[in-house]
């Protein structure tokens, strides 16, 4: 599916707010499956940007702490990535499903060592149904991560991008080995 991937500077820190737009054809429902924040959810196996997740407090059932972890990237340039959040998920009475998402700090999770503490700024992905096509899902996520550590602007900048198209397409193939 084609994405469309698109940036402007944050309000939130002094990195970008990445926004992603695509149509990835499966039914919300799929797509959902795919990419809703569980423990033990197919996510870890297909996004090659999330090595681990986990609750690490479920706040209600629509709201818990998380700890994501990531593997390097961008030829081990950016090494290994820890991140601690509240999420929340919701479902809207059109069908539409969200899953967003901020950084926060929780006593059952200090920083660990072998890891960077990273921080996303308020982010999010919508999964949003198209009107008459059952099996085709518009997906829109915003991104603002500061990825911590040393790295210089100008590697994130190169590495995001991508990173995004990245998610789209294997999100696609993810979806397509649910059926």
């Amino acid at each position: 599916s084609e994405v469309s991937v698109s940036w402007r500077p944050s309000v939130e820190f002094a990195g970008n707010v990445y926004r992603g737009e695509g149509i990835v054809p499966a039914s919300p429902q799929d797509v959902w499956e795919c990419i809703k924040p569980v423990a033990g959810g197919p996510r870890t196996r297909w996004d090659q940007n999330v090595k681990d997740f986990e609750v690490v407090e479920a706040v209600s059932d629509t709201v818990s702490v998380c700890r994501t972890t990531t593997p390097s990237a961008f030829m081990r340039i950016i090494s290994p990535r820890e991140f601690v959040d509240v999420v929340l998920m919701k479902q809207y009475e059109d069908g539409t499903m969200l899953s967003a998402a901020t950084n926060v700090e929780h006593p059952l999770c200090p920083p660990q060592p072998n890891f960077v503490r990273g921080f996303n700024y308020p982010c999010g992905c919508f999964c949003i149904p198209l009107p008459g096509e059952p099996d085709r899902t518009q997906l829109l996520s915003f991104f603002q991560t500061d990825l911590g550590g040393y790295l210089p602007q100008t590697v994130v900048d190169s590495f995001f991008p991508a990173s995004i198209a990245g998610f789209y397409s294997n999100l696609t193939k993810a979806v397509k080995a649910l059926k």
